[in-house]
């Protein structure tokens, strides 16, 4: 049986990322894993560049900061003691930020919800775990949120 040593679980903070990092917390168990929380937030302020219009430096900053800070409680909140874990936040498009990730710690497995918090509904995966799962260097697990419904394809 592989082992997974190190173990991607993309965060976006939905009910189908806490699913999903439920179960990595459970592979990290079984096979003395160490588990690396990436969260990507996307700024895009491209709206306003025709207007000249800079957003301040300071936000920029506070999103980061409020990313982080959520990122951190979020892991408190999830993450039991003894599980090795790293965490940290991206402005990058998520299926591109999680697939470098994956590639620069060497994971052996990207653990993810079907879909986040766009709530769009899809007929297969959502766009980000579909992405994923095309470019990931390794093997991807899809997790469904607890009483998500995949046979009408909210997922």
């Amino acid at each position: 049986m592989s082992r997974f040593k190190e173990i991607l679980v993309p965060v976006d903070f939905s009910d189908h990322s806490i699913a999903a990092l439920e179960a990595a917390v459970e592979l990290a168990r079984v096979f003395d894993s160490k588990l690396h929380l990436l969260h990507c937030y996307q700024i895009n302020p491209g709206g306003l560049l025709p207007y000249g219009i800079a957003f301040p430096e300071s936000y920029f900053t506070d999103i980061r900061d409020a990313a982080s800070r959520q990122l951190a409680d979020w892991q408190e909140k999830h993450v039991p003691a003894g599980i090795p874990v790293n965490a940290s936040t991206m402005s990058e498009v998520p299926s591109e930020a999680i697939v470098k990730t994956a590639k620069e710690i060497g994971a052996d497995l990207v653990v993810m919800g079907t879909r986040g918090l766009t709530g769009f509904k899809h007929v297969t995966l959502g766009s980000v775990a579909e992405r994923t799962i095309r470019f990931a260097p390794c093997p991807v697990m899809i997790v469904h949120a607890p009483g998500s419904n995949q046979a009408d394809g909210d997922d």
